[in-house]
């Protein structure tokens, strides 16, 4: 009986729609993931040091726990692109020869560039994680090594942000991200079972509202670095 079930889960996580449910509940742990994120994000805003040093310092003092998280997060990412490949992979396999018409016309552009906004995605997270987590960089140089030392994320934030390069590439790499979340977050429930008209024209309003308000809300504390619109400690944090 044992083997049957498993027998039974392994076509099933085979198959196309296997692929792409598997796709949509990572994609969903993801979107999760975010929200949290972005939320711990806008403490920066407040202007105070203490309020987003004091966020940061709790889930250092997780310990095992905060590795296990983000041994899961990235066990979740790594599934959700090896997935898109496979399933890419297999809808070119099925249609070796191109379409005569251009298909892109009932196709939208989110749509036929998902890998690609995908792979901008992946390369920041590297990049984030090298950056922020890792703090094997940084532009503003010994400034910022001190601030990753002292777990300072606040004066890490401001020192970098301060960098139109860094704030710039940031904003783009969150431009990517609505346009992944616009599309994959409304088909996600297509993928669960939800296919009725009336669902996905739902789907589709959440997932734009979703996407439009994460990238706004990661963008919000480059921005306002940048422009120079958090005015508390901002002089002494760049001395």
């Amino acid at each position: 009986m044992v083997a049957n079930a498993a027998r039974g889960l392994k076509a099933l996580f085979s198959s196309t729609l296997g692929i792409k449910v598997l796709m949509a509940l990572t994609g969903l742990g993801m979107v999760g993931f975010l929200v949290t994120h972005v939320s711990g994000n806008a403490l920066a805003l407040t202007g105070n040091p203490e309020h987003i040093n004091a966020y940061a310092k709790k889930l250092k003092d997780l310990g095992p726990l905060l590795w296990v998280a983000r041994g899961g997060l990235i066990a979740m990412f790594l599934a959700h692109l090896v997935l898109a490949f496979k399933l890419s992979a297999r809808n070119a396999a099925a249609r070796p020869v191109g379409y005569h018409f251009n298909s892109a016309v009932e196709a939208s552009w989110t749509s036929r560039h998902m890998i690609y906004t995908g792979v901008v995605i992946l390369l920041f997270v590297l990049v984030h994680l090298a950056h922020y987590t890792l703090g094997l960089w940084g532009a503003s140089g010994a400034a910022f090594k001190t601030a990753f030392d002292n777990h300072d994320v606040y004066r890490m934030v401001v020192l970098e942000f301060s960098n139109p390069a860094i704030a710039g590439l940031y904003v783009v790499a969150m431009a990517a991200m609505l346009l992944h979340i616009w599309h994959g977050f409304g088909s996600l429930w297509r993928s669960l079972g939800a296919s009725h008209p009336k669902l996905q024209e739902g789907a589709q309003k959440l997932s734009m509202a979703l996407a439009v308000l994460l990238f706004l809300g990661f963008c919000a504390v480059p921005s306002a670095v940048l422009f120079k619109l958090i005015k508390k400690c901002f002089q002494h944090l760049l001395q």
